[in-house]
């Protein structure tokens, strides 16, 4: 990701970050480059951008390998939460993530035969002496991580314009 010292001097992300509150983000264009953004949640200062191939600038993740990124950190996160609870000896975690928009071949009721699902692969590696049954508890657990649990239920966006 760039560093902050990188930033286009067509804001001042310090005052921006100060107006935030605490659990909001805000998104803002750069205008450095057609797609690329700053992401600021009153903390941190992150850039996202889209590919070159598709006309960005490719200065930091694209949105869905965002949101990739926080599924799995939350998969790890909750796991070792849960693991270091039990007093189990996991040491370490990888979540390799992968988004795909599939077809719907399965589908007897559908209305669109031709409709898109959308679908993330993810794959748990977990690094410690772990019994079996300890390993298949920790899946389970990583199917409760609030990321994954936000994404499964589906979430209600509500936008508004705001005044200029």
């Amino acid at each position: 990701m760039t560093p902050t010292t990188d930033v286009p001097p067509i804001r001042d992300w310090r005052s921006l970050q100060n107006e935030i509150e605490p659990g909001s983000v805000l998104v803002v264009s750069t205008g450095a480059a057609p797609f690329e953004q700053r992401l600021l949640d009153g903390r941190h200062l992150l850039t996202a951008d889209e590919p070159a191939k598709v006309g960005g600038g490719d200065a930091g993740p694209g949105p869905y390998e965002l949101l990739l990124m926080a599924l799995g950190a939350c998969t790890s996160m909750t796991v070792k939460m849960y693991a270091r609870r039990k007093g189990w000896p996991l040491e370490g975690t990888e979540v390799r993530l992968r988004h795909y928009r599939v077809y719907n071949q399965d589908c007897a009721d559908c209305e669109n035969k031709n409709a898109l699902i959308e679908r993330v692969d993810r794959s748990l590696r977990l690094i410690g002496p772990l019994s079996s049954e300890q390993r298949h508890r920790l899946l389970e657990i990583a199917d409760k991580c609030p990321v994954h649990r936000t994404l499964t239920a589906g979430v209600e966006i509500r936008t508004a314009l705001d005044a200029v």
